[in-house]
């Protein structure tokens, strides 16, 4: 039984039209051999009627807070439906589909609501339907506990879904469909000459996805690369050929750069050590914030001082432990930082050389650099972070 997961995100079951679009995937698949498991995401996005954020809009933050259990519930809704929607869109182009909650899919996972982990997949269920012709459509962003209490599985969760599905059943591949033609060279919003990459790693597109992409979560492609499926990154609503992730990538990509992503919100913090004499907190601080959950970025430790970067949203949580520490500290606010990823990259000269001399030429400061294997991260002024984006792709991609 040739198997293949096709998930389908908010925009592409938005609209009748869309839906139409939707059952064409799922008929061309079949008419391929395929036996497709289809898994879809709530319709729309916020401000329509069944969007998961809409549907949240209905109860108090505080109640949210205090049960998050009826939380997880309510948040689950939407993709419920679309279940309903698809399997009625099926139908009328005569394909039996049965639609299912994420629980009865065989997702078993932890109680830890709104972020639950994956602890089993019982598979039988979807064997038998897909053995009687059927299409099973899943909701995606869900499981539930032992108890039988629905959980929802964090950001992304329903591409984490099709993962989860695609490595149990032992699948083809997992298709990710969305409004975009697959994954580019940067966001096309900002970069007019992006173009799309036809093959990618997974240990690339996790760099990517990891560090301000959104075509898929990075989770998603942990479990389907652990698995060893192929993911195809694909729009709805064209016939482009997509984005093809595995193992390998594209071994002919000549390139040294696949991609150039960026994330947004970062403050640079510099703490010294002369600053902050006899206090013990200084030597601990790494410590003391890794136990409050703060996460740090580009981490630098010197003999006299300590620079890293943090997200704005903890920005207050962060000043009231200084402050309780008596720690005393620099923040450098409205910053960006920008990835540039290639699994070609790794001991080539002249890399950082080429980043520092194309931001240069538009006055661009790099505040703060840090790398691995495949990616280098540079911290740049948000004010300026579309052209630095500019400036990198024209240096690495069109040359």
């Amino acid at each position: 039984m040739k198997i293949i997961i096709q998930k389908f995100g908010g925009t592409s079951v938005s609209t009748k039209k869309r839906r139409e679009m939707v059952v064409s995937k799922v008929k061309e698949a079949i008419t391929q051999g395929y036996f497709p498991v289809v898994v879809v995401s709530a319709m729309g996005r916020k401000g329509e009627p069944y969007a998961t954020d809409t549907l949240l809009s209905l109860v108090e933050d505080s109640f949210k807070t205090h049960n998050i259990l009826a939380t997880d519930l309510l948040m689950c809704c939407g993709e419920m439906i679309s279940t309903v929607v698809i399997s009625n869109e099926l139908y009328n182009n005569n394909i039996e589909a049965i639609p299912m909650t994420g629980g009865q899919a065989g997702i078993l996972t932890d109680d830890n609501y709104s972020s639950a982990k994956l602890i089993d997949v019982n598979s039988k269920k979807l064997l038998q339907i897909l053995s009687q012709g059927k299409i099973p459509v899943v909701a995606g962003f869900q499981g539930v506990d032992r108890e039988g209490f629905f959980t929802t599985l964090g950001r992304g969760g329903s591409d984490t879904t099709a993962a989860i599905l695609g490595v149990a059943l032992k699948a083809e591949e997992i298709q990710i469909y969305t409004d975009v033609d697959g994954i580019m060279t940067a966001d096309p919003r900002i970069v007019d000459e992006a173009e799309l990459i036809n093959k990618i790693s997974y240990n690339e597109v996790f760099q990517l996805a990891d560090h301000g992409a959104k075509v898929i979560h990075p989770r998603a492609v942990e479990i389907a690369m652990r698995g060893g499926i192929p993911l195809i990154i694909k729009n709805t609503m064209s016939s482009c050929i997509g984005t093809l992730i595995d193992n390998l990538g594209d071994l002919n990509n000549n390139k040294f750069i696949t991609g150039i992503t960026h994330q947004p919100g970062r403050i640079q913090v510099y703490i010294k050590q002369e600053d902050n004499k006899n206090n013990i907190a200084y030597k601990n601080i790494l410590e003391i914030l890794a136990k409050r959950n703060i996460s740090l970025d580009l981490i630098n430790i010197f003999p006299k001082e300590k620079v890293f970067t943090i997200h704005k949203d903890v920005k207050n949580v962060f000043e009231e432990i200084m402050e309780t520490n008596k720690l005393k500290y620099k923040l450098i606010e409205e910053l960006s930082t920008i990835a540039i990823v290639g699994s070609r990259i790794k001991g080539i000269p002249g890399i950082m050389a080429r980043i520092v001399s194309a931001l240069d030429k538009e006055n661009i400061e790099v505040l703060q650099t840090a790398d691995s294997h495949m990616t280098i991260w540079c911290l740049v002024e948000s004010s300026k972070v579309q052209l630095a984006i500019q400036l990198l792709h024209r240096a690495f991609m069109e040359t």
